[in-house]
């Protein structure tokens, strides 16, 4: 297909803008811009190998720093959607190691029914040659995505299933969804979302997170008075869940979690501008930490959504519409 001029152009536009009325954030969003762009183009060749470590020894040491954003850019949907997720397949099939996946929630903020992938990170930020893949033609109804958090690996789409306590695997070549339930009493349709004082994040009773390792999933249940559950999901067909760990972490406050190395790592928001990583837990010691302070520097509100990609050790954040990336500092020692 022909290249996409305008797309161009719009693009030289925004890059444009940065020489007028300068300002000290202008300048910083502008090389932010700019880098992204840059940071696409020597994408397009790259290659990463699959996660081939498990949990505890992954030989990055601790988390002290994250950086960025790296990345920073609108999708082609610009503000219509604040909620959403995107990111690349933890575990691709081989061809498939650069691509990138996209979905949004067209209804209502709340809930989704097809996944977008595009080639590269350039073609992400620049909305080029999209491929749509639809669970379903109704959205919502059953089966369809529910709420922000879902993950890719090995070329299916985990989330939570609409309306129901269960898990959902989508499978992005058969276009089947295989699916598990977790316990009866599990928080869902808005009992235990993500969120902070101003605000709640709808529809995050469940997060799902990859690692070296594979898929997690992190809820709440009654039972366990609303702190932090996480399970281990078999990416099997239908999937199953294995290890199962309890957490005294109480999950309304908390605004997102992820996985590092069989680490769960938790944010709460601090103030438009900060989110703060406070709290670990570890699958392998049964250790938890409150008293981490690494901060995430933002240029927008909320974060509705991040996830770790053990592929290039990645934070992907879909924040009030906004894609980015952030990069990870470790300290030298290894586990």
């Amino acid at each position: 297909p022909a290249f996409p001029v305008n797309k161009l152009n719009n693009v030289e536009f925004t890059a444009t803008q940065c020489t007028w009325n300068i300002t000290s954030e202008k300048v910083e969003i502008c090389l932010i811009f700019y880098k992204s762009i840059t940071d696409g183009k020597s994408e397009l060749n790259s290659t990463s190998p699959a996660p081939t470590l498990s949990p505890g020894h992954c030989g990055l040491g601790s988390m002290v720093n994250v950086s960025g954003p790296k990345t920073y850019s609108l999708t082609v949907y610009g503000t219509s959607y604040s909620f959403g997720a995107w990111g690349r397949d933890a575990n691709p099939a081989p061809g498939d190691e650069n691509k990138y996946w996209l979905v949004v929630l067209s209804s209502s903020n709340a809930f989704g029914n097809f996944i977008r992938q595009y080639s590269s990170l350039s073609t992400i930020i620049l909305g080029i040659g999209p491929t749509d893949t639809y669970i379903s033609s109704s959205n919502p109804t059953t089966n369809t995505i529910q709420g922000p958090n879902m993950v890719m690996y090995s070329n299916a789409l985990y989330y939570n299933c609409y309306n129901t306590y269960s898990v959902c695997r989508f499978n992005m070549t058969t276009r089947s969804v295989s699916t598990v339930a977790l316990p009866s009493d599990t928080g869902y349709n808005n009992k235990f979302p993500f969120g902070h004082l101003a605000t709640s994040y709808s529809y995050t009773d469940m997060d799902f997170a990859t690692d070296e390792s594979g898929v997690y999933v992190i809820y709440t249940t009654t039972s366990n008075y609303g702190n932090v559950i996480i399970s281990k999901v078999e990416t099997s067909n239908p999937p199953v869940f294995n290890q199962t760990w309890f957490t005294s972490l109480h999950k309304k406050t908390v605004t997102n979690t992820f996985m590092v190395c069989g680490v769960l790592y938790a944010t709460r928001y601090v103030d438009k501008e900060i989110e703060e990583i406070f709290y670990t837990y570890d699958t392998k010691t049964n250790e938890e930490r409150y008293d981490l302070r690494i901060h995430i520097k933002k240029l927008q509100t909320n974060i509705k959504y991040i996830n770790y990609d053990p592929r290039d050790n990645l934070l992907y954040v879909f924040s009030d519409a906004y894609i980015a990336t952030y990069e990870i500092s470790f300290s030298k020692f290894t586990d």
